[in-house]
């Protein structure tokens, strides 16, 4: 039987979390981390959108240091709003910054969850 329950260090920002199969974003953890304030789910989701786009935008370019870097800067914050699809594609780029197939998914991962959020704000 496969353990369903990510421990905190695994994904940090919550004692424990069940993923979210279904959803870009798991919505109960980020209401963990933000201590279910509305507002402040908003205002992170924003700053997360603004970096994601940015990632986006440079990582394809980027050489093998800097697209490194965005990877482990975007894993850490997507981690953080429980973006963890999205986090652990950063995290195989991290680990290989030449892998094409990874930075595709990356972008689209990316897109899913600006769209997600689009969604969840209106």
């Amino acid at each position: 039987m496969q353990n369903s329950r990510v421990v905190a260090f695994d994904r940090p920002g919550g004692e424990s979390s069940v993923q979210s199969q279904s959803r870009p974003i798991d919505l109960a953890h980020l209401s963990r981390q933000t201590l279910g304030d509305r507002k402040v789910e908003q205002e992170v989701l924003a700053l997360f959108v603004s970096q994601a786009l940015a990632v986006r935008d440079r990582i394809l370019e980027a050489g093998a240091g800097e697209r490194f870097q965005l990877a482990h800067g975007l894993k850490g914050s997507a981690r953080g709003i429980g973006a963890f699809a999205l986090a652990d594609c950063a995290g195989e780029i991290e680990a290989h910054p030449g892998d094409r197939a990874a930075l595709k998914r990356l972008t689209l991962l990316i897109d899913e969850v600006r769209d997600f959020i689009a969604a969840i704000n209106r």
